[in-house]
């Protein structure tokens, strides 16, 4: 079988991989190496949004933006997108409003840990995912023309 039919897939997984490693080395630069945080949500730029967008770009290019395929990644691109920015922003918005009731109530901090407040992405952290996704599909497909 041929290699290049792989590319359709192994791209953007490549391309979210990459994204999720650089937004580590960021995150390490600027909050000192913490190797627990390698998977960490939120924060620049979004490895899911890069990996949404590098999967329409890839879907795109090998089946055509006239396929079945490419209308239920757009579909999938909205979702997983409109999760990064505005779902998952609420989560922790739940999470500081949380933990400022457990410090207002003197409640135990061992039964009620702190909850993680920064879930997911700024509106700039999803354009720079996107941005990311597209250009490193396109080089990534460019290198294997």
């Amino acid at each position: 079988m041929d290699w290049y039919g792989y590319l359709v897939w192994a791209i953007p997984i490549g391309v979210g991989l990459l994204a999720q490693i650089v937004k580590f080395i960021i995150f390490s630069v600027r909050n000192g190496w913490q190797f627990e945080y390698i998977f960490t949500h939120g924060h620049m730029p979004s490895a899911h949004t890069a990996f949404a967008t590098a999967l329409l770009v890839s879907i795109g290019h090998f089946e055509g933006v006239h396929s079945g395929a490419f209308a239920v990644t757009v579909g999938l691109a909205f979702l997983i997108i409109d999760d990064a920015v505005r779902i998952r922003m609420h989560l922790g918005d739940q999470g500081r409003y949380l933990n400022m009731l457990v410090e207002q109530l003197n409640l135990s901090k061992e039964q009620f840990p702190r909850l993680k407040e920064r879930v997911g992405h700024r509106v700039s952290e999803v354009i720079a995912g996107g941005i990311f996704g597209v250009v490193f599909t396109t080089l990534a497909i460019f290198l294997f023309q």
